[in-house]
């Protein structure tokens, strides 16, 4: 599988990087700071045709490659993890669509997905159920020519300032997540429909992480995602091609985190020579730098996967996030201990990015489950279980 970077790649990853540098950068601190949602680089990222990278031209997109997509996450999340999201969370929100969506449903609502003027979220965890999602509980009631949705969802990635989020329900209790769950799409100026928490975050704190409630909020039967039932299995389908762009933001956390150490490193005067010149601080460098080479070329490797449809893509992209994930918090740890006292202070961006790194192991599945699928792909492959 052939996966290494074109020269349209690198022009794309030229042109992000100057982006980032130059308007992203300067204002990651800020947007930690303060915890909001940076609606002036979602703009920026919009005028830049950054929001439309996974939809067609015909929809008014780019329809980039998904090693493209990689890059451009990976790029500014090497500036910002928060504002990585907004490309990230973008194509999440509408991966149900994409997949099984409507001819009609996406004529109607990728349009404005594609120019950045509607952001969209994926609402599936609920307080009860994380990485059992089959326990969801949230129902989703016939009626007529409309469903009614009662319930609520939890840590909802841009749950508060989207304005189309992707549901799952259950249209079919008795048969349980499994079987009995439906995917929906529903505008979020409907009736009944609130976000009344934002949640106080360790890391990407500019990313709103929302509690969403739905009190009788009425949905039509139209813009149920695919059949009744087939809620679950979108859902796995979803986060099985989702998963990667958090592997991509693990690798941009991780590079930053290099570069700030290198730049530190070569500035810093101790016992009268350069900090560089200490074989301990040399092979920090070298493992911090290995490492997430070896993570950003097994994503790029999965990123090839997801475009070639491969049978086995869950082993794939888990094995991406995990070992991304991974090395994005051992990377920005040992980035704290090469600044030293710097390094755990606000002045310096190595602590802003030890603390991203955090939920790169925990959201689109915890490293402990991408562990469970990449071990249930083992099994399959050597026929102990079944497909499915």
């Amino acid at each position: 599988m052939t996966y290494l970077p074109t020269a349209e790649h690198d022009e794309l990853r030229a042109v992000v990087r100057e982006l980032a540098v130059e308007r992203i950068a300067p204002r990651a601190a800020e947007i930690d700071e303060k915890a909001e949602f940076p609606h002036d680089l979602k703009e920026l990222l919009a005028q830049q045709d950054l929001l439309g990278t996974c939809f067609e031209e015909r929809h008014g997109g780019t329809n980039l490659d998904t090693i493209a997509q990689t890059i451009l996450v990976e790029e500014i999340a090497r500036a910002d993890a928060t504002t990585s999201l907004i490309p990230i969370v973008q194509k999440l929100g509408a991966l149900p669509i994409i997949l099984a969506g409507s001819d009609e449903q996406k004529d109607r609502y990728f349009p404005r997905l594609a120019s950045g003027e509607w952001l969209a979220a994926f609402a599936l965890t609920e307080a009860a159920a994380g990485s059992d999602v089959a326990s969801n509980r949230m129902r989703a009631a016939r009626d007529g020519d409309d469903y009614v949705l009662n319930g609520s969802k939890r840590f909802i990635t841009h749950g508060s300032v989207a304005n189309l989020l992707t549901v799952f329900a259950l249209t079919d209790a008795a048969a349980g997540g499994r079987k009995g769950m439906s995917a929906f799409i529903v505008e979020t100026d409907s009736p009944g429909f609130a976000a009344p928490r934002v949640e106080h975050k360790m890391g990407i704190r500019g990313s709103p992480t929302a509690e969403l409630t739905f009190d009788d909020v009425r949905v039509p039967a139209a813009n149920r995602i695919g059949d009744e039932g087939e809620g679950f299995r979108i859902a796995m389908e979803t986060l099985d091609r989702s998963r990667l762009g958090i592997a991509a933001q693990a690798v941009g956390i991780a590079q930053g985190a290099v570069d700030a150490s290198v730049t530190y490193a070569a500035d810093r005067q101790q016992f009268g020579k350069s900090i560089t010149e200490f074989q301990g601080i040399q092979f920090m460098l070298a493992d911090m730098a290995s490492q997430t080479e070896a993570a950003r070329q097994l994503t790029y490797a999965a990123a090839a996967q997801v475009d070639a449809r491969a049978r086995d893509l869950p082993y794939w992209t888990s094995s991406a996030k995990l070992i991304a994930g991974d090395t994005a918090m051992r990377v920005t740890t040992d980035a704290v201990q090469v600044l030293g006292g710097y390094g755990y202070i606000t002045e310096y961006p190595v602590e802003r990015m030890m603390r991203d790194a955090k939920i790169t192991q925990l959201y689109e599945g915890t490293q402990q489950i991408q562990r469970l699928i990449v071990a249930r792909q083992l099994l399959q492959r050597a026929g102990v279980v079944e497909r499915g």
